[in-house]
């Protein structure tokens, strides 16, 4: 019998970064099948008013209810404000508009295209590493997410005018990358998330009630569905998880996997609404998951 005194062992603390990549990637592409949903029956500057101000309501009241503290700057507050207005009025008012001619799938593909140019933008403002190995790994995204544009404009199943509405929502998207980044407010994701949304709010009800009609609303229950997701799996815990990533891994890193959504998202398209993918589709997906390898695979030491 052992007489040595029993050594308490501490248990390895579980990883939580592969679930919160894995929800992150879900809730994103998902949600462009809700948002091709939403448009369907609803303006699309409506719709964002609504789940921009009613999200941040949400996440407010909730910080409030439960006493949290205020724990945002001035600074950090017109920071947020200002990611607000481009990574939701800006990306989202634009590339929704681009939903009404595009498909779901073609929407998330080209969105996918963010790794690309945030990579370029973070090695030359953030400081962040351009390898070889990264850079190849760019370049395959760029063939591949090119190869399936080129397929669907050949073909004509998209228009040119809801693609180039769609690219502008993706520079968006890649600014506002970098300005977290370059600008790295401090304080609660949560509360800055809230903040984003409010001020996403604020600057679109004005447009959408000036130029967008309300009685075009069709309150269907796909409508209400898709709403609500927006607003919870969207608005609220995609964004927390985008920035949560971008703050972990970086910004080449965390927007690499925006390569995910093309396949994920024509999945969805095609389980929801039975959006035809063909085989040329498939195959322009082979080198984005390759580039997405290169890209996030850890350097060697």
């Amino acid at each position: 019998m052992s007489l040595a005194p029993s050594i308490a062992v501490p248990r390895s603390r579980f990883n939580t970064l592969p679930l919160a990549i894995g929800l992150f990637c879900l809730l994103w592409s998902y949600a462009f099948v809700a948002g091709k949903i939403g448009v369907t029956h609803c303006p699309p500057l409506i719709l964002l008013a609504a789940r921009f101000a009613l999200a941040g309501i949400l996440i407010i009241g909730a910080t409030l209810i439960r006493g949290d503290g205020w724990s945002l700057s001035w600074r950090d507050v017109v920071i947020f404000a200002v990611l607000g207005i481009a990574n939701n009025a800006l990306y989202l008012g634009l590339g929704y508009t681009g939903l009404q001619s595009v498909s779901a799938g073609l929407g998330g593909l080209i969105v996918s295209a963010n790794p690309v140019f945030t990579a370029g933008l973070a090695a030359l403002f953030l400081g962040e590493g351009m390898t070889w190995r990264k850079a190849g790994g760019l370049l395959l995204g760029i063939i591949g997410v090119t190869a399936i544009v080129w397929h669907r404009l050949s073909v004509g199943t998209d228009s040119l005018h809801g693609i180039v509405f769609t690219l502008a929502s993706l520079a968006s998207l890649v600014a506002g990358t970098i300005l977290f980044k370059l600008l790295a407010p401090k304080g609660s994701l949560w509360i800055g998330n809230g903040v984003q949304n409010l001020a996403a709010g604020i600057v679109l009800t004005p447009v959408a009630l000036t130029f967008a009609d309300i009685h075009a609303i069709d309150a269907t229950p796909g409508l209400i569905g898709a709403f609500g997701f927006l607003v919870l799996g969207g608005s609220i815990l995609g964004y927390w998880l985008w920035f949560h990533l971008l703050k972990v891994c970086g910004a080449t890193a965390a927007s690499a996997y925006h390569f995910l959504m093309p396949p994920l998202g024509m999945l969805f398209a095609f389980i929801v609404l039975g959006e035809h993918v063909e085989a040329r589709d498939l195959l322009g997906i082979v080198p984005v998951a390759l580039g997405i390898y290169l890209v996030t695979r850890p350097a060697k030491s």
